[in-house]
């Protein structure tokens, strides 16, 4: 017998996969906060890896939006920020995984856009509340094609953001305080992984505030591009 509905069920949420006609069905976002150091520190929270945790935050798959698309500049925000990451891909299961054995649950790699409304989220910081208003914004969470590189680690490569052809954010993914076995290992020591999960890794320095008509793009040496414009105000 065939389950019915009151209305149709959400669509499931996919990414183009690079040389495959197949699409990458998406389960669950994770992001990284503060992940790489000047980053922190722009953000007024050095970190110290001796001494510190990895934390995490999530995202409603629904805010999922490809590369290449327009967003309407959310409402309740004066100070929507652009944020520009390495996605990791998970494509097998696990739990409580060791850190040498990590690239075992990686498929591949894309680029990410972490769309954020800075103003809520520095509120609810210093308020201890939860950051879901200023990071799980509709449409905030781009992401490029992913790249197969099934059990391959990245260890380096430049990241670079540019806002209307001017560089704001650039970096290297070498320069993670926390790499991507060590983000991995920590992150399946909570949950049980899935194939379908992204991981965002975390930021580099440069993040600011874009406005009405501002276009986006982004570049991941050995993964590729990201686009993104930002629409009229809602």
């Amino acid at each position: 017998m065939s389950t019915t509905y009151l209305w149709n069920p959400p669509a499931v949420r996919s990414l183009r996969v690079r040389g495959e006609a197949a699409r990458l069905p998406i389960n669950r976002l994770f992001f990284v906060g503060r992940n790489y150091h000047a980053h922190a520190v722009e953000m007024g929270k050095p970190v110290d890896k001796a001494s510190a945790q990895l934390f995490y935050f999530t995202k409603a798959p629904q805010t999922l939006l490809e590369s290449g698309a327009t967003t309407a500049y959310p409402p309740g925000t004066s100070n929507f920020h652009h944020e520009m990451e390495l996605v990791v891909a998970i494509g097998k299961p696990g739990f409580r995984v060791p850190a040498d054995q990590a690239h075992e649950l990686v498929y591949g790699y894309a680029c990410g856009l972490d769309m954020t409304r800075r103003d809520l989220q520095l509120v609810a910081r210093e308020q201890g509340r939860p950051w879901d208003l200023g990071k799980d914004v509709e449409e905030s969470s781009v992401v490029s094609e992913v790249v197969p590189m099934p059990g391959q680690v990245l260890e380096r490569g430049s990241i670079t953001l540019r806002v209307n052809e001017k560089v704001r954010q650039q970096s290297d993914i070498g320069m993670l305080i926390w790499n991507i076995r060590e983000v991995i290992a920590d992150l399946s020591r909570f949950y049980h992984l899935q194939p379908g999960d992204l991981i965002f890794t975390g930021t580099p320095e440069g993040v600011g505030p874009v406005v009405a008509g501002d276009r986006i793009d982004g570049h991941i040496d050995g993964v590729g591009d990201i686009r993104l414009t930002v629409g009229a105000v809602e």
